[in-house]
């Protein structure tokens, strides 16, 4: 293993251990729901944290677009543009959260008119929702904070950050749920309070890292007009290509909601293992994002090449070994999950789609990193806006013949163009 394959496993091990934290949040918040003696609360928990995961999901350009440019900013060596891109971003974050704010109402009531959940749920699902808006600033600055922290190489303080909040929203809504004798307030403040504690943290920690760059602090510059409209164009791409990505995934799972309780009940199983790929192939990704963000600033064609060509030796190791996993197994996990003998017994006929995830994903993950740290985002916009439409065209052939495996097939033609798409335009990335 040589340096560079060091540099990109300090880079993703962190960040994958940062993705993984995720999941368990949300369970331990199904967990403490599931006690309080409604099922109408783990609805408004599904809810409500489906409203926010969409929402917060729109936004992930702040994270992804201050990932690339610092990144490049680094490999330039130009100190102030590094500072003023973190800046930059956070006043941007800051601006986004306050229009949130002030839309909150309208965002809630449209949200839940299109849902539709019952009453009870609608209730409490207010609730959810009143009290967490008020963590979007924090959370939105956040993913600034990440962004930033992988375009200097550094991927611990996300990772450490990541852990403290899970920690914190874990033990403060235990203790407001059945020491405090609060329901879906103390789980949503829960919430809140521990975005709050990220962001001091996060920032006490950059504070701590780099107080010494506060002398390239030039303020005007940070709003300067040029830089802005760049900051928006490279931003209004990846927010577009979230809005496809977004629109192909909430489909995906409508759809197999049409097609039957069973479909429903195997595709939301079996998609978890789409999500678990993707929280360690995205840690590649991360690593993509940095390191070849600095290699363009730094115009150091031979060190772009050769860490493209390591993240595609790591990503197909990868994706080897969860194709083996998935293949062992695919069915004992499946039982973990549910014991519907029904469920278990479907979920079979689809394993085959779950094996050709991994493989058919690879690329569209790397390239993505890729593309990202060397803010070529129209690129990546055209490769996911044909691919959703190569989805849409598979659903609409497919399905009428195959049903859900129809479904299935549509969204793995999705991933593989979307990688093929991406690695056909590859030659446009350094010019």
């Amino acid at each position: 293993m040589n340096l560079r394959d060091k540099q990109i496993l300090r880079i993703a091990l962190p960040s994958i251990v940062s993705n993984i934290t995720v999941p368990l949040l949300g369970l331990v918040d199904v967990a403490i729901t599931g006690h309080l003696g409604s099922a109408a609360y783990i609805g408004a928990i599904a809810v409500g944290g489906m409203l926010f995961n969409i929402i917060y999901w729109m936004f992930a350009f702040l994270r992804m677009g201050t990932s690339g440019m610092t990144s490049q900013a680094l490999g330039a060596r130009n100190l102030t543009e590094v500072v003023n891109v973190l800046l930059r971003a956070v006043f941007v974050s800051l601006a986004i959260s306050v229009l949130m704010l002030c839309l909150q109402v309208p965002v809630r009531e449209l949200s839940l008119f299109f849902i539709a959940p019952s009453e009870e749920v609608t209730a409490y699902t207010r609730t959810y929702f009143n009290i967490c808006i008020w963590g979007a600033p924090a959370a939105l600055t956040l993913f600034v904070l990440t962004g930033w922290c992988v375009g200097m190489q550094n991927s611990k303080i996300p990772m450490v950050v990541s852990i403290v909040q899970n920690v914190v929203n874990i033990l403060v809504s235990l203790m407001l749920v059945y020491a405090g004798g609060m329901k879906i307030e103390g789980v949503a403040l829960g919430t809140v309070v521990a975005l709050y504690s990220g962001l001091l943290l996060a920032l006490l920690m950059i504070v701590h890292n780099y107080l010494r760059m506060r002398k390239y602090v030039v303020l005007k510059m940070v709003m300067a007009k040029d830089a802005l409209s760049r900051f928006f164009l490279l931003n209004k791409d990846i927010f577009l290509r979230t809005c496809c990505l977004i629109l192909v995934h909430f489909f995906f799972i409508s759809a197999g909601a049409k097609l039957g309780d069973a479909e429903l009940a195997v595709n939301t199983i079996l998609m978890q293992l789409f999500t678990l790929y993707s929280y360690f192939m995205d840690g590649f990704a991360f690593a993509g994002e940095a390191m070849v963000g600095k290699a363009i600033g730094a115009r150091a064609r031979s060190i772009y090449d050769d860490t493209v060509k390591r993240l595609f030796r790591w990503g197909w190791m990868l994706a080897a070994l969860f194709t083996a996993l998935y293949f062992l197994v695919g069915k004992e996990y499946v039982s973990l999950l549910t014991d519907d003998a029904g469920v278990i017994a479907s979920s079979v006929s689809y394993q085959p789609w779950t094996l050709l995830i991994p493989v058919c994903g690879v690329a569209a993950f790397i390239w993505d990193g890729i593309y990202i740290g060397a803010t070529a985002t129209k690129g990546m916009l055209v490769s996911m806006a044909s691919g959703t439409a190569v989805f849409f065209l598979l659903y609409m052939l497919l399905v009428p013949m195959w049903g859900n495996h129809g479904l299935w097939a549509a969204f793995i033609g999705y991933l593989a163009w979307r990688g093929v798409s991406l690695t056909l335009t590859r030659k446009k990335i350094w010019r």
